[in-house]
């Protein structure tokens, strides 16, 4: 109803801080990690004097206040600087600036025990783990998970198989083992990003070659980064090629055919969260880890691989009721949307000592990580022709394959201006990125 003497419209409620004036306005409006600008100010300053005095709560309330803060701020950063915010800036940031931080002693011993308190003792890693590799899989639209994988089989596969064929051989030349390219330089690029991905080998190259796994998410992490760099540039470089060469491009469609598209487009119903049954869900989650780690005393396959593998198992089955199933994406969406930058900001105080990942970077290093990428998207690209795909999309679809996860989708595919394509960016990722662990795991069992 419209203002007017008789029936005054009520004044709209303001926060308190919201401030006059274009400048003030803008910080008003303006949010970090879904908090208003001068409140996050606030708390940051609480949290930074509290560590400052060594008053900190040494729990995990402590804990979550130190990374949550640093996380949101750096992940604001990270998608505000030029250039670094076109290559996973948030990710960069949050993994490594931390590490850098640790290394110059900027943080003081009471701050950097009450994070490890969260991160290992509370075993916060596992947590975030759980949600976000079960809930994402049994979030997934079954239609897409079945179909997707039946038409990504091959061109991820064959990807897959050049990718490790170019990166031992590129290895070799620059003097890395067969092993060392495999494990820790190919693997960690195609295994599906951090979260889905490192965080699950590390725990499993723990189980298998006995170290903790801060030390192999050290040597993973860099590779993955490095691969989503390529990635990107690929997507860039391929998304000009369709506009020089249309007949390449479907222009955000992958199938040359107007039905599959539309199936496939058709098939992502937004699921709404309901908070009741993400109760639920996050028990279902919790039930799905402990089943991996009862398993892995049978079959002595890490339990967070068979978590993985009985998840898609349950939700090609369709063993788990649909409430469930929208309970568990319930907890992925909260903790990918609120945990996964703050939990980066454990892995890099805790996990990702500086001095170790400066050791494995090296030009040939570079060179083997870009190779890897590059195989992976010319596989796509020779593949489509002969599987009625346009081969610009198959190639930009199988390079999110070797992306940081969902963040590393979204950026490979904004880079190209093809975000059509995520339901397959997703099953690259998710689906061949857990088949990437499962098979790695498997292989450096039966090595060792």
């Amino acid at each position: 109803m419209k203002n007017n003497p008789l029936h005054p419209t009520p004044p709209t409620p303001t926060s308190r801080f919201a401030l006059a004036g274009p400048a003030s306005r803008l910080l008003s409006t303006t949010e970090v990690g879904a908090v208003p600008l001068m409140l996050f100010i606030g708390i940051a300053m609480i949290v930074a004097l509290s560590a400052w005095a060594g008053v900190l709560p040494k729990n995990m309330i402590g804990g979550l206040a130190v990374i949550m803060t640093l996380g949101f701020a750096f992940a604001k950063i990270g998608r505000r600087i030029p250039l670094l915010k076109d290559i996973g800036g948030p990710a960069i940031l949050c993994l490594m600036l931390p590490s850098i931080l640790v290394y110059f002693g900027v943080f003081q011993k009471h701050t950097l025990d009450t994070v490890h308190l969260l991160m290992k003792e509370a075993n916060l890693l596992y947590f975030v783990i759980a949600c976000l590799v079960v809930g994402s899989i049994l979030g997934m639209n079954r239609v897409i998970l079945i179909q997707g994988m039946l038409r990504m089989f091959v061109p991820l596969v064959v990807g897959t198989v050049m990718a490790t064929i170019v990166g031992l051989a590129v290895g070799t030349l620059f003097g890395y083992s067969l092993y060392h390219t495999f494990f820790f330089i190919i693997v960690p690029i195609i295994g599906g990003g951090i979260g889905e991905g490192i965080l699950p080998l590390s725990l499993a190259y723990s189980a298998i070659l006995g170290q903790t796994p801060d030390v192999y998410v050290a040597q993973l992490a860099p590779a993955a980064v490095v691969g989503n760099i390529f990635a990107i540039i690929c997507a860039g470089v391929l998304a000009r090629l369709g506009s020089r060469r249309p007949a390449l491009s479907g222009n955000g469609m992958l199938i040359r055919s107007n039905e599959e598209n539309r199936m496939f487009t058709g098939a992502q119903d937004a699921q709404q969260t309901d908070f009741h049954l993400m109760g639920g869900g996050l028990l279902l989650i919790c039930a799905f880890f402990i089943v991996g780690g009862l398993f892995e005393k049978i079959v002595h396959i890490p339990g967070p691989v068979l978590m993985i593998l009985i998840a898609v198992l349950c939700k090609y089955a369709r063993i788990i009721p649909a409430s469930m199933e929208q309970g568990a994406h319930s907890c992925y969406k909260f903790v990918s949307a609120a945990l996964v930058w703050p939990l980066m900001i454990g892995l890099g105080m805790l996990y990702v000592p500086l001095e170790s990942v400066v050791s494995v970077f090296s030009i040939g290093y570079v060179v083997v990580c870009g190779a890897i990428v590059i195989s992976m998207a010319l596989s796509g690209y020779f593949v489509a022709s002969r599987l009625n795909m346009y081969p610009v999309e198959a190639a930009i679809v199988t390079s999110c394959h070797s992306g940081l996860g969902g963040t590393g989708d979204v950026a490979i595919l904004s880079a190209a201006n093809r975000m059509a394509l995520m339901p397959f960016a997703q099953i690259a990722t998710r689906i061949g990125g857990a088949s990437t662990v499962i098979a790695a795991t498997l292989l450096l069992s039966w090595i060792v």
